[in-house]
């Protein structure tokens, strides 16, 4: 079934309105004075979501010529899509440096090994000045299990050069990270197929 047509009087009503929609909208654009900063951005919450999402903002760089790096924190070797795609879109480096969930090695020796490999590959990174955007995947999962220090990792997320952008993924944020990052997201689960049963599957969940 197809629109009404709306009356003039109604199309004159939505211009009006539109119109001071936009003036309000590009005041409020024109009154922020900093047109480019690199973003400390955090993904964290129970919900589904954090790392696809960092990886769709991976997507949006590559589209613009820009250079990424991943380092991924806990997570084993797995061969993901996600890497499969987005090395073959851009100028990727990836890193995946860990052995497994914490619950997985069941070696807290090997897990601070490893997330102390992670990192100084992830300072390594940071210190290339080619480098646009750099994604910690579950970082916050080191961070939570105290297998890196804190308050280096805040200091040294603090300290990056103004232009890089940094996303890092993973559950419990801990709270001084919130604080230094410019931009927080929440996951928040409302229902997850995992708890009706499903396992992990290809190309949903790596």
């Amino acid at each position: 079934m197809s629109e009404p047509v709306p009356s003039p009087e109604d199309a004159e009503r939505h211009r009006a309105k539109m119109a001071k929609r936009k003036a309000v909208q590009d005041a409020e654009v024109a009154s922020k004075p900093i047109a480019e900063k690199g973003l400390l951005m955090v993904n964290t919450g129970p919900g589904k979501g954090k790392s696809t999402a960092a990886f769709g903002l991976a997507v949006r760089a590559l589209g613009h010529g820009w250079k990424i790096g991943v380092v991924q924190f806990g997570k084993g070797a797995w061969e993901t899509g996600e890497r499969k795609i987005l090395e073959k879109l851009g100028d990727v480096a990836w890193y995946t440096l860990g052995e497994g969930f914490t619950w997985e090695t069941q070696d807290r020796g090997r897990d601070v090994a490893a997330a102390e490999k992670a990192w100084s590959v992830a300072l390594d990174l940071m210190a290339d000045p080619q480098l646009r955007l750099l994604i910690l995947d579950e970082l916050n999962i080191s961070l939570r299990y105290e297998h890196l220090p804190l308050s280096d990792v805040v200091a040294a997320l603090k300290a990056r050069r103004p232009d890089l952008h940094v996303v890092v993924t993973g559950r419990n944020a801990k709270p001084e990270l919130i604080e230094a990052a410019d931009l927080v997201t929440e996951m928040t689960l409302v229902k997850h197929h995992f708890a009706a049963g499903v396992k992990a599957q290809q190309g949903i969940e790596f």
